[in-house]
């Protein structure tokens, strides 16, 4: 029986201004397309995700898209021609210069019944979405012990806690100065992510980063889920891990999953892998998502700083006040000067798999990330490390596009889990709920297994945009409430730590 495949578009004009429409498939040269009653005859062929011209254009003129400007061009181009790295460049520059114009958000209320979810309410008054012990070295010397523990902890306790996790890192020994306290201060926000039920920290015993001073940092309503010793003091360190586990487990055994509403939730926004439909697709998913979340007064959070370079002048316009404005200012510039002191070039983005999948520019690459957060109101900027605590919008986090330290940093700031974008597909999870959105339709169907949700929908001509955010934020509320992603059930659960130091 044949079974009749829906009906996507082929291309895509992003906004009225927008002087190139984007390839939703793999167009060939002679295809003709019809934008604003103009029909543009292809004079290449040009793959899925990247740009075609909708007019003629001179070199140096600017290309315009998501009505803003995405670089310039190289030489002339004819209508129906290929927009990509060969003839557009940058107009980014080392000392861009930004200004004061807010967006006058309108009071977001939602007067829909505030939806629920089931989790774990903390005395902190935070909501876990899991109920988890994780075990967190203070040092990558006592790794196999965390590991050891977590094995022993399935076998004879599966039954006690949602899962058991190993949060193993290589750092904590010779580290000094700054890099010593970040290593510190993520460990430690990590701990206090509401998703662990209990956390044992395992220390060596003559590392810098020293156990006493790691626990200190932890909040005085953490201490009866918190319990830590150093190998080198015990005689037995595996017996000493176990009986200290046993101890959290009693104190677990309490948490029991209640209805908790929404505005409870603290959502991480990422991307990683993008290719040229991520802005259009997947990112606004999450930005509809984001307002949607600052409408029930919940707490979003943004990182991936050099990502919002060539776009950071909209995040600006969306800050809540001139306070928060000027906080993006320093985060923006501050990220750039971090660049040129290590002598790096500050846009040298995208990657080589964004470009293949049709990004050109960072300023292309960025206004289509910067669609994570929609037009929610940019309510606080915090720094590496620490703890989101604004509700009712977004949260500016300091930290790297790297995929594998920034979701790390999304965890230790708060979130329950981070809704992670993709064009090209990657397995990456951290120890909170790692949501995998694929751009496209094909991504989702070939890794089943990765990917969590096809925003690819949103091109079907059957699919309204509602139908799909109402379909993924049910999914959202079901994950909460205890469903395992696919990262969970794969159990790939790492963490990465942001290193800028001296080693010793």
């Amino acid at each position: 029986m044949n079974i009749e495949q829906p009906q996507v578009r082929s291309y895509i004009q992003v906004h009225s201004q927008d002087t190139v429409a984007v390839a939703l498939e793999n167009l060939a040269k002679g295809s003709v397309i019809s934008i604003n009653n103009q029909d543009i005859t292809l004079n290449e062929d040009i793959g899925r995700g990247h740009k075609i011209a909708l007019s003629d254009q001179l070199e140096n003129d600017q290309i315009i898209k998501y009505g803003y400007s995405i670089g310039y061009l190289t030489s002339a181009i004819k209508a129906g021609d290929w927009v990509h790295t060969h003839n557009l460049k940058t107009l980014l520059s080392d000392d861009d210069k930004f200004c004061y114009q807010p967006t006058h958000h309108a009071q977001v209320s939602n007067n829909d019944e505030m939806p629920t979810f089931m989790g774990y309410p903390r005395s902190n008054g935070l909501v876990g979405i899991r109920n988890e012990l994780w075990i967190i070295n203070s040092v990558g010397c006592v790794n196999s012990l965390a590991q050891s523990l977590v094995r022993q902890c399935k076998a004879q306790f599966s039954e006690l806690a949602d899962d058991f996790l190993a949060v193993t890192h290589p750092f904590g020994c010779s580290q000094l100065g700054d890099d010593l306290a970040q290593t510190k201060n993520l460990l430690a926000s990590l701990a206090s992510n509401p998703n662990a039920g209990g956390v044992l920290f395992l220390g060596l015993g003559c590392e810098n980063n020293q156990l006493s001073a790691l626990v200190a940092d932890l909040p005085s309503k953490m201490s009866e889920r918190i319990s830590y010793f150093n190998a080198q003091e015990v005689d037995d360190e595996e017996a000493e891990g176990m009986a200290h586990i046993e101890k959290l487990l009693a104190t677990m055994a309490n948490d029991k999953r209640v209805s908790c509403p929404v505005s409870k939730l603290t959502l991480a926004m990422k991307c990683g892998g993008s290719d040229g439909l991520s802005g259009l697709t997947a990112n606004p998913l999450l930005g509809r998502i984001s307002e949607k979340m600052a409408a029930y007064g919940a707490t979003v959070i943004l990182t991936e700083t050099p990502e919002m370079f060539g776009a950071e002048q909209v995040l600006m316009n969306n800050a809540a006040n001139e306070s928060v404005y000027n906080d993006i200012v320093k985060l923006v510039d501050g990220f750039k000067q971090y660049f040129i002191e290590n002598k790096q070039p500050v846009y040298e983005n995208p990657s080589p798999g964004n470009k293949a999948g049709g990004l050109t520019t960072l300023e292309d690459k960025s206004l289509g990330a910067i669609q994570k957060g929609g037009n929610a109101p940019v309510q606080d900027v915090i720094k590496y490390g620490e703890k989101a605590t604004a509700k009712n919008g977004v949260t500016l986090l300091q930290g790297p596009g790297n995929d594998a330290v920034s979701c790390t940093a999304l965890a230790a700031s708060g979130a329950n889990m981070v809704l992670f974008t993709t064009g090209r597909g990657t397995p990456l999870g951290v120890p909170v709920p790692t949501v995998k959105i694929s751009s496209n339709s094909s991504l989702a169907t070939r890794k089943k297994h990765w990917i969590d949700f096809d925003a690819g929908q949103l091109l079907r001509l059957d699919k309204t945009q509602d139908e799909c955010t109402q379909e993924f934020f049910d999914l959202l509320l079901e994950i909460a409430s205890g469903k395992a992603t696919k990262n969970e059930l794969n159990q790939f659960k790492e963490i990465s730590i942001w290193k800028g130091g001296v080693t010793l």
